[in-house]
């Protein structure tokens, strides 16, 4: 079996879940150390897993646990590139690998209008930020860098290209669903 970076951090997972029993505060913590580790060193990631798209943020899937308790990727931003207002519905720790990431927290008014909460966030290689319900869990994200890719590792609780979420309309109103699937590999 490979015991590398990826490999690792799976298993310590896997690890970290048994032994929290998946209890979100007492994984959470856990998770985000292991995080720190595994994007300490940008020597690691497969190269058709960090292949920006012209127009679109790239989702690969790095990992999914055969039980779905949670799932792995690699997040790729071109220059420019960034999300919707969305939430993810379970927790994610959040590992910046190369480049740069801004997100800006929002919280959502009575009527469905997402409005900003706290300053805009910036990640840079090897910082590491958390997201759950629990904590906060409506954000916006974009590549920190105008001219270069930006490529970060993320966990969730859950196999986050099945779970159904939302994106939330900058002038409110009604949320809309959606399921995020993963992107496919470029394969040479």
């Amino acid at each position: 079996m490979s015991t590398g970076p990826l490999d690792r951090f799976v298993q310590d997972l896997d690890t970290c879940w048994t032994e929290t029993a998946g209890a979100e505060a007492a994984l959470l913590p856990r998770v985000e150390a292991l995080m720190r580790t595994l994007v300490a060193h940008d020597d690691w990631l497969d190269p058709a897993m960090a292949q920006p798209h012209p127009q679109y943020y790239q989702q690969y899937l790095l990992h999914a646990d055969p039980q779905d308790r949670y799932s792995v990727v690699s997040f790729v931003w071109g220059p420019g590139q960034q999300t919707p207002i969305h939430d993810h519905t379970v927790w994610g720790v959040i590992g910046m690998l190369r480049g740069a990431e801004r997100a800006q927290a929002y919280v959502l008014a009575d009527d469905g209008t997402p409005r900003p909460s706290g300053p805009e966030e910036h990640l840079r290689p090897g910082d590491v930020a958390c997201v759950s319900p629990r904590i906060g869990d409506v954000h916006r994200v974009r590549n920190g860098h105008d001219d270069r890719v930006s490529i970060s590792i993320h966990a969730y609780g859950g196999n986050i290209g099945k779970i159904r979420r939302h994106v939330f309309p900058p002038e409110g109103g009604a949320a809309k669903d959606f399921v995020s699937g993963y992107s496919s590999p470029v394969r040479g």
